[in-house]
């Protein structure tokens, strides 16, 4: 018996010997490049909050010599004093400035934001445009200082981008250094915005990087952390709402009516989104139909933006006045219905004339309307088993916000840390699990996913759908002087049958091409100026085209699981 206990002891002495020898050869030997790439995530870190709280203080001195006043908050005070005409000029003309603007720095005119960090992160190994994306937030601070209905975390988040995008260029960062670089900028901006580190670290993760790979989490939360210092040192460490006193659930009994919360804020969750299309498709329709010049748009939709305002000046801004109205109950029931409809309107009119900003903000705004307006009528209908309409408005902020973005757990903490009201949590992640499942199944995921799969970019299904679109076929292809090549003479036959894919295409189109043929390859050819012969560059192999799919599935498997 002492034998073989001994025998035990000495068996576990050698194995954490053997245990410390590797752990100190890794730190030897890794330590030094994962403490450079740490320092590096801190510097971006730095650097994306400064940038954060520049555009924030951007939009406050514009926004003060606009309208007269320096507080984002009580932006509607002010305008409700204002010459009707002033409320009517403003938008447009920063209307007629975004669209010059975006005429000029970008291809498309149209405004970078979440959506596009996104499918860097997926597809461009954590780069985003930089042109593209400078001129899209000097648009975004334009819009969001002239009354643009939007938020500021989409251009906050994008310039975070093009930071990581530059850093990453300069050394040469290869995709997953890129993409955690990218997650480390977007996570500092978030921070510095709002004052979350905990959201901002868990929204670059859950929204943009969209896994919760171990290696990330370090770099990210350091940079997290800097941006939230660079708020704090500007502003101190103050919520951006302030909510009245405490408030919790009465009884248990009263966590059915924050199930049907959830259901009706992934509705009005899917209703703006809807809207935002619809709008957005509109307009496409009516551009085209009256042949109408790309820079004017967004002065069209600054001008319908400033006609809603002369009467409602509530929902113009990013709404923050109105969002804090609502969750302190200052709002009476058909007041808060009005404005929710109305935001809804005037969201869509700013994204539908590609005048920049996000979506956030006005989730939020519209969730705290619709979170007062259903408890108002619940609290009326059970007053005995009730708590304060108020507690439903902070439910319902982040229910309606968690739907739109598809993200529910960045969403509840960022509620949490905008209130600094953490009692009354499990009502906020009933109503958020419930709106987050109903809105899911009726967009694709989120807004942001959603307007990805409107360019043709399908980023929601996973790796396994859009990783082909990541290989051109004449990266994958077997080149005429191969030795292994198709025969020509069957190539050629096959071109005259019609069976082949152009140089430019991706495994995404050519695989289905391959599987609908039944051939064991296709020509890959290149075609000159009408009338001219193709020229036979060689051809993609079935066989070829398999493994390169499954080593990029399973590179991005470790990735995410490292």
């Amino acid at each position: 018996m002492a034998k073989s206990v001994g025998s035990f002891l000495s068996e576990s002495a050698r194995q954490a010997a053997h245990t410390c020898k590797g752990g100190w050869n890794v730190l030897v030997h890794k330590g030094p490049s994962q403490f450079q790439f740490w320092l590096i995530a801190l510097m971006i870190g730095i650097a994306a909050g400064f940038a954060a709280l520049a555009f924030r203080k951007g939009i406050t001195w514009l926004q003060s010599s606009l309208y007269g006043t320096d507080d984002l908050n009580r932006l509607h005070s002010f305008a409700e004093s204002m010459p009707w005409y002033m409320l009517l000029i403003i938008p447009t003309v920063g209307g007629l400035a975004v669209g010059l603007i975006l005429h000029r720095f970008t291809p498309d005119g149209r405004v970078r934001s979440v959506a596009d960090v996104i499918e860097g992160a997926a597809l461009h190994k954590g780069r985003v445009e930089v042109r593209e994306g400078l001129a899209s937030a000097l648009a975004s601070l334009i819009t969001l200082s002239s009354g643009g209905s939007t938020g500021r975390e989409g251009p906050v988040v994008h310039i975070a981008g093009v930071i990581a995008s530059w850093v990453s260029n300069r050394i040469r960062a290869d995709g997953i250094t890129g993409r955690d670089l990218l997650g480390c900028a977007v996570a500092a901006a978030v921070s510095a915005s709002f004052n979350a580190p905990i959201a901002g670290a868990l929204f670059a993760l859950e929204v943009v990087l969209r896994h919760f790979a171990v290696h990330a989490f370090a770099p990210i939360v350091i940079a997290s952390v800097a941006g939230t210092v660079i708020n704090r040192l500007e502003f101190g460490d103050v919520t951006e709402f302030y909510l009245p006193a405490a408030s919790a659930l009465e009884f248990y009994q009263e966590l059915p009516a924050f199930l049907l919360l959830g259901g009706l804020s992934g509705l009005v969750a899917v209703a703006l989104m809807w809207t935002i299309f619809w709008a957005e498709d509109m307009a496409n329709h009516v551009q085209d139909g009256l042949r109408m010049p790309r820079w004017l748009r967004p002065a069209v939709s600054g001008a319908l933006l400033g006609v809603l305002a002369i009467w409602f000046p509530h929902v113009i801004g990013v709404g923050y006045e109105t969002t804090s109205a609502a969750l302190t109950g200052q709002l009476v029931l058909h007041e808060a219905i009005v404005f929710a409809v109305l935001k809804v309107v005037a969201v869509s009119i700013t994204m539908a004339g590609r005048m920049g900003g996000g979506v956030f903000s006005p989730s939020l705004m519209l969730g705290a309307l619709t979170g007062l307006a259903f408890g108002m009528i619940a609290t009326a209908v059970f007053p005995d088993v009730s708590g304060t309409a108020t507690l439903y408005a902070l439910a319902g902020t982040g229910a309606v916000a968690a739907a739109v973005l598809g993200a529910p757990i960045s969403t509840t903490l960022i509620v949490f840390e905008l209130t600094g009201d953490w009692q009354t949590g499990l009502a906020v992640m009933v109503s958020v699990s419930i709106s987050t499942a109903l809105g899911s199944r009726l967009v694709d995921r989120s807004f942001f996913l959603t307007q990805l799969a409107r360019r043709n970019v399908h980023v929601a299904a996973g790796p396994q759908a859009y990783l082909l679109s990541m290989f051109r076929v004449t990266r994958v292809m077997r080149a005429s002087e191969d030795p292994r090549a198709a025969p020509e003479d069957m190539c050629w036959e096959m071109i005259g049958e019609g069976t082949y894919v152009d140089s430019n295409a991706t495994l995404e189109s050519a695989m289905p091409l391959l599987e609908a043929t039944d051939v064991p390859f296709v020509p890959v050819v290149l075609t000159r100026t009408e009338g001219d012969p193709p020229e036979l560059l060689g051809a993609l192999f079935h066989v070829d085209a398999l493994r390169a799919y499954n080593q990029a599935l399973a590179a991005t498997a470790a990735e995410e699981h490292s």
